[in-house]
């Protein structure tokens, strides 16, 4: 395993559709084991293939237990993974990402979301994730379509200006 070099703004990966994943191979195993290592370095919660300059549909996300503090962490690895149902309920959460640092936004997420998938072995894989991981997961999918969370921001800022936040950008 080694640590992926994460791409930053204005890289045009960034802006990109990202491929679907057709081929499960040794390669595919070796760059999901290469972001997991590079996410946790970071370090993030979340890392999509595009943030490592491969524009493939594939994210990999590491959470706790939104209920349960003292939960262990999971690692989860989504291939090819597609939103099927969302909450009407929203709700604002603040948000930064890898390939922007120094900033963050406040960003209208669904509370609830239902994604399917393929796992890292190509089995298919659905799940519900709510609240934080439920933001991640929207956060990453955004990425493999070429939205940032700047894009959806209500305001953004660099946090060492707290008390002076920006509007978003259009």
């Amino acid at each position: 395993m080694s640590i992926r070099t994460i791409v930053t703004v204005p890289h045009p990966v960034l802006r990109q559709k990202a491929g679907k994943v057709t081929t499960f191979d040794q390669e595919l195993q070796t760059l999901i084991d290469d972001m997991i290592e590079t996410m946790r370095a970071a370090p993030g919660v979340g890392l999509a293939a595009p943030q490592v300059n491969v524009p493939l549909r594939l994210f990999v996300a590491e959470y706790g237990d939104d209920d349960d503090p003292d939960a262990p962490v999971q690692t989860y690895v989504f291939i090819n993974p597609r939103i099927v149902a969302a909450s009407r309920e929203t709700e604002v959460g603040v948000e930064g990402c890898l390939s922007i640092p120094g900033l963050v936004g406040e960003v209208i997420r669904a509370q609830r979301i239902t994604v399917n998938g393929l796992d890292r072995h190509g089995k298919p894989l659905k799940m519900e994730a709510h609240g934080w991981l439920a933001r991640i997961f929207q956060h990453e999918i955004d990425h493999l379509d070429g939205v940032l969370f700047t894009d959806h921001a209500l305001r953004v800022w660099r946090p060492e200006e707290e008390t002076e936040p920006h509007p978003a950008a259009d």
